[in-house]
């Protein structure tokens, strides 16, 4: 078990600077996931971490010990990358063992870790096949027994489920995660896929241009984003915005769309009148009825996608396209409908610089 602890990391190629100043603590057993967008530099971190690309500066620190210049063999880390790096000629058992084969590792030895890994992973019965005989899940488990029987203090995730098809990649990320809950190994995972970082982790850190945007419990950033980068980036369908100004209206602090449509600012102590806004709602928290009974705002439909469990409606609200996440199933794929937003459904930003002031 291990800490990972990163302090103003910084990557150069050339005068292009793409991490800039990084300062992040892992803690021994935790499950963190880094995503962004791509070019953020998330795998390159991944990598500064693992010790295969050069680090231009600060530090990186495992279980204490800096190791910027020790070599990844030293670092007592193991990888597990999106195309699986399965040798072709050696069969599961033997790509599972070969880094213990490199030490020297007694050969009865290396049949019992293999083995205790292939039965933790389901993977017994495929032990004398060859990677082209295995499916991408059977052969994304070898690549993990292979960094399992190696005993690292880390594990390092590069986004191992890219290749793999929708169905699969949600039957891994649970098992991977149980996994990781089973053995207790400080993890840093990868992904582009938000889903799986919301699932998964324990702490998602979020990356924009070298630069990290927010770090903290998955639902502390869907409910609390620190900034519109982060608001939109997390939560599917993505976040709703409108822009408005704070206004007084019967003395009443609210925020007024250009169409006329308002919102009350109970209780934000950071905005002032005059103040330019933008206004976030996720579509889960958006109501939509249809006989005006319960108020609401007028609400155009325009297309209705089902899914089965819910359907998400796109139309407009007032002059702004609106996406709404409705629990059940929708006839009409258009015609009226009312809108109602849930209580504390509002996420406040400042327009000119996208900070949260609710």
């Amino acid at each position: 078990m291990a800490t990972v602890d990163i302090s103003g990391l910084v990557k150069r190629y050339g005068t292009h600077q793409v991490i800039q100043g990084v300062d992040l603590s892992i803690g021994d057993g935790e499950f963190v996931s880094l995503i962004g967008a791509s070019g953020c530099g998330k795998s390159t971190l991944l990598r500064m971490i693992a010790g295969l690309e050069e680090i231009s500066g600060g530090t990186v620190a495992i279980n204490g010990r800096v190791v910027n210049d020790v070599p990844p063999k030293g670092r007592d880390i193991a990888m597990v990358f999106q195309n699986y790096a399965l040798y072709p000629h050696l069969t599961a058992a033997e790509n599972m063992g070969f880094s213990l084969k490199l030490r020297n590792v007694p050969k009865p030895d290396i049949r019992k870790a293999v083995g205790d890994a292939a039965e933790m992973l389901g993977l017994t019965p495929y032990l004398g096949r060859y990677p082209r005989q295995l499916s991408g899940g059977q052969r994304q488990r070898v690549a993990m027994g292979r960094a399992i029987v190696r005993q690292p203090s880390v594990f390092l995730f590069d986004e191992p489920l890219s290749n793999l098809d929708a169905k699969l990649r949600v039957q891994m990320r649970s098992e991977i995660k149980t996994l990781q809950r089973r053995l207790g190994t400080t993890s840093i995972y990868v992904t582009h896929d938000q889903i799986e970082a919301m699932t998964m982790s324990d702490r998602i850190v979020i990356l924009n241009a070298g630069r990290v945007e927010q770090s903290g419990a998955p639902l502390e950033l869907y409910d609390q984003p620190a900034n519109l980068f982060v608001a939109t980036f997390i939560g599917s369908p993505a976040m709703n915005l409108i822009e408005a100004v704070a206004r007084r209206d019967d003395g009443r602090l609210v925020a007024v769309t250009e169409d006329g449509l308002k919102f009350p600012l109970d209780g934000l102590t950071t905005v002032t009148e005059a103040m330019p806004l933008t206004l976030g709602m996720r579509p889960a928290h958006l109501d939509l009825g249809f006989d005006g009974s319960g108020g609401g705002m007028p609400f155009a439909i325009d297309l209705v996608e089902q899914t089965g469990a819910e359907s998400y409606v796109a139309g407009t609200l007032g002059r702004h396209r609106v996406m709404i996440a409705h629990a059940g199933r929708i006839a009409s794929a258009s015609g009226p409908g009312f809108v109602t937003l849930q209580p504390g459904g509002l996420h406040v930003f400042d327009r000119a610089t996208g900070r949260r002031l609710s």
